[in-house]
């Protein structure tokens, strides 16, 4: 039987976190990914890649796992009825319902976390509270059904740990094997409790405009 896996695509998502769990879930036997959005029109990444969605929301069919990937353009979906209706939708009957990076709080914001641990890039994480979710830092963290990733990077070790419970652990090893996903970054300036302090100063004000869209559109904290 084949596992269906839906990926949300919208203009200027973060293309890895779309593309690395792409990347393992589509290595895997037995396995259809789906590239979902409003219409079928290339999509600009917020780096300038274009991705060709393969799927409309309104016509797609029960997905065994759902997954909201980050990136810029995860301010409009904030306030997307559309989307909020379906992820709802989705998470009714999925298997797995996730997210990478900020996608989770597109989850958070269709009242998908409640009472949740959830994860998500170092410079959200701490917004999690205002949609009920509980946060946890982690490469991926699991609540149940529910999981999410962290920052970028970490959608290929979340993608292969949802392949593992979907598949089993031979084939994840297999993919990642067959991937050579043995990562040793030539810097270890990967977490804000690694970097220079200089750093991280600059990577929060590259997104501080971002950041403050962000807060402005979820609800206040309680």
């Amino acid at each position: 039987m084949t596992i269906s896996i839906g990926l949300l695509v919208f203009p200027n998502v973060q293309q890895l976190d779309l593309t690395g769990p792409y990347e393992v879930f589509a290595s895997a036997p037995g396995v259809t990914v789906h590239l979902i959005w409003k219409d079928l029109a290339p999509i600009r990444s917020a780096t300038g890649l274009m991705l060709a969605p393969t799927m409309l929301l309104a016509d797609c069919p029960q997905l065994d796992v759902i997954c909201v990937p980050g990136g810029a353009g995860v301010n409009a979906l904030l306030t997307d009825a559309v989307v909020l209706d379906f992820l709802r939708h989705q998470a009714a009957e999925a298997r797995f319902v996730t997210s990478v990076c900020t996608g989770s709080l597109v989850l958070g914001m269709a009242g998908l976390l409640e009472g949740r641990r959830a994860s998500s890039h170092w410079n959200a994480v701490d917004l999690l509270p205002r949609l009920g979710a509980i946060p946890t830092e982690g490469r991926v963290v699991r609540d149940g059904n529910v999981i999410t990733a962290g920052g970028v990077t970490s959608g290929i070790d979340f993608g292969l740990t949802v392949l593992a419970e979907l598949v089993g652990e031979d084939v994840a090893r297999r993919v990642q094997l067959s991937l050579e996903y043995a990562p040793e970054p030539p810097f270890d300036s990967g977490t804000p409790d690694r970097a220079p302090a200089e750093l991280v100063a600059q990577a929060r004000a590259g997104m501080a405009a971002s950041r403050a869209e962000r807060e402005r559109l979820l609800p206040p904290v309680s």
